[in-house]
């Protein structure tokens, strides 16, 4: 059997790894393709396994805080050197290294979803960049493809500062255990539509570079 008939295949007799096995999207970074490992009604965190694909827990929500939206990553993105230099470009600081995950995205939806390991369509508006631990954590904020509330917003200045401040209050306080030390969270500012696709672009970029060989293999049994 040749190679491109074993290819075709594996597209079916395989669970594709949310991260590597599925597309950005085709029309990235102003609609993006997004795996969701978080639903607002979840009481603990889930977390995608990098080596395996498989949706793992990660660690019970001790307090009461819960994610406001869908929120997961976004596929064939990477948090490396260009991401965390127009990070600290923006932020104004000398340095700061990348997390070295996917890009995450918070999914905002007028209507409750209670399943986590999917994969929806979402649109970009704005992000929350954020800095975990010393490092840079871009959180993209998009809205669910087609959403009747949320699905006509094209900007971050389309969704009402309450909203933002919730997403920013869950992001400051979701590590915080009187008896852990889970690492400090600050947010340094919420930006716009431009600069999310500037930061999908560059994850793109970092992505590619850092999964170099991959890329011909996923071209062929994955394509977008």
């Amino acid at each position: 059997m040749s190679d491109e008939i074993m290819s075709q295949y594996s597209r079916f007799m395989f669970r594709h790894h949310p991260w590597h096995g599925v597309g950005t999207g085709k029309k990235a970074p102003e609609l993006v393709n997004a795996y969701v490992e978080l639903t607002p009604t979840d009481t603990v965190k889930y977390e995608i396994d990098k080596n395996t694909g498989f949706l793992k827990l990660d660690r019970p929500q001790v307090f009461s805080s819960q994610c406001p939206s869908l929120y997961g990553l976004i596929p064939r993105t990477y948090c490396g050197p260009r991401v965390a230099e127009y990070f600290a470009q923006k932020a104004k600081l000398d340095k700061i290294p990348g997390d070295l995950d996917p890009l995450d995205i918070c999914i905002l939806s007028e209507k409750p979803i209670f399943k986590s390991d999917i994969l929806v369509e979402a649109k970009p508006i704005g992000g929350l960049r954020m800095i975990d631990n010393g490092e840079a954590d871009d959180k993209i904020i998009a809205v669910l493809k087609g959403d009747l509330v949320y699905g006509n917003w094209n900007n971050i200045t389309d969704c009402p500062p309450n909203l933002i401040d919730r997403l920013r209050h869950y992001f400051l306080t979701y590590k915080d255990l009187p008896s852990v030390n889970l690492g400090k969270t600050e947010i340094v500012h919420t930006y716009d539509r431009d600069e999310a696709f500037e930061v999908i672009k560059l994850s793109q970029l970092d992505y590619n570079e850092k999964f170099v060989e991959l890329g011909e293999v996923l071209k062929v049994t994955f394509p977008e």
